[in-house]
């Protein structure tokens, strides 16, 4: 049965504990959250995305349970620069901070809050569902080389979180890359909805939203294959991981490290359970491990 062998794993300019990472949005809205995710075994950790000025969001039903995973539609609430102060509590440990603006410049902007108290910082130009940002920049790749070059010289690492709603991910994934990414991060959510026949109408508040969970992991699988034979940066795996097979699968395909979302709200101990599934004094080194279905 097939192992990794445990250790330090520095990927993206990021030092982690381990190959899993909390994924932006989950359990990051507060410094005692994050601690309480890296203290159940998580390798690092996402915060929420932060923005230039406080959201509220969209209106409820803002999150609906799937049998194959979440929809939401969040609308990317936040208390903006306020969130900074959350971060004393998890001073030094592998914090990366996810951000988003409606420019470049606000995006440089926002980055420049968390510079010197974050390990690094994550550029969301992929969420489906908020007007104006995310997904709105990140199907361009030129708004996101332009988004990821604002904030590549402040002096810190920069992953750049990109969405599957495009006809060619690699496209983006290279935008970022000759931009300055530290790190490619793959995939955000999935457009999509669901209609209560019972009520006639949208499940959503906002009608639209993003599926998560074990639904779109194909979708996320190839995406980081994809990137991996078109990109030299490392990739992070995002998208419906939810266990030790997952994380292996995701590597082969390419990626350096995951990171896990949905499944926490299934399963709090997702990172400790798979972190004892994966991990063996004996077992193989990461590094041959990644890629090695690109055969």
């Amino acid at each position: 049965m097939l192992k990794l062998s445990p250790g330090i794993v520095d990927t993206g300019g990021v030092s982690l504990k381990n190959h899993l990472i909390l994924a932006a949005g989950i359990l990051g809205t507060t410094g005692s959250s994050l601690a309480r995710i890296l203290a159940a075994g998580a390798g690092g950790v996402v915060t929420k995305s932060i923005g230039p000025a406080p959201k509220d969001g969209h209106p409820g039903p803002c999150l609906v349970e799937l049998e194959d995973g979440l929809l939401n539609a969040m609308g990317l609430p936040n208390p903006s620069k306020e969130f900074v102060d959350e971060l004393a509590a998890v001073r030094g440990e592998p914090v990366i901070a996810s951000i988003f603006g409606g420019n470049p410049e606000e995006f440089r902007r926002v980055a420049g809050w968390f510079t010197g108290k974050v390990s690094g910082v994550e550029l969301n130009v992929s969420c489906p569902h908020a007007e104006g940002y995310g997904a709105a920049l990140g199907t361009d790749p030129d708004l996101v080389g332009a988004c990821t070059r604002a904030v590549a010289d402040l002096g810190m690492p920069v992953w750049v979180k990109l969405t599957p709603n495009v006809t060619d991910i690699t496209e983006c994934g290279l935008a970022a890359e000759r931009a300055g990414a530290s790190a490619i991060v793959a995939i955000n959510t999935v457009k999509a909805m669901r209609i209560s026949t019972d009520l006639k109408r949208p499940v959503l508040g906002n009608r639209y939203g993003g599926l998560s969970g074990p639904a779109i992991f194909p979708v996320a699988v190839r995406c980081v294959y994809e990137l991996f034979e078109a990109c030299s940066i490392p990739i992070i795996g995002c998208g419906g991981v939810s266990s030790k097979n997952d994380v292996l699968e995701m590597m082969m395909a390419g990626a350096s490290a995951v990171e896990i979302g949905t499944a926490v709200y299934r399963d709090p101990g997702v990172f400790s359970r798979i972190a004892g599934e994966l991990y063996d004094e004996r077992g193989e080194k990461p590094e041959d491990i990644v890629g090695c279905a690109h055969a």
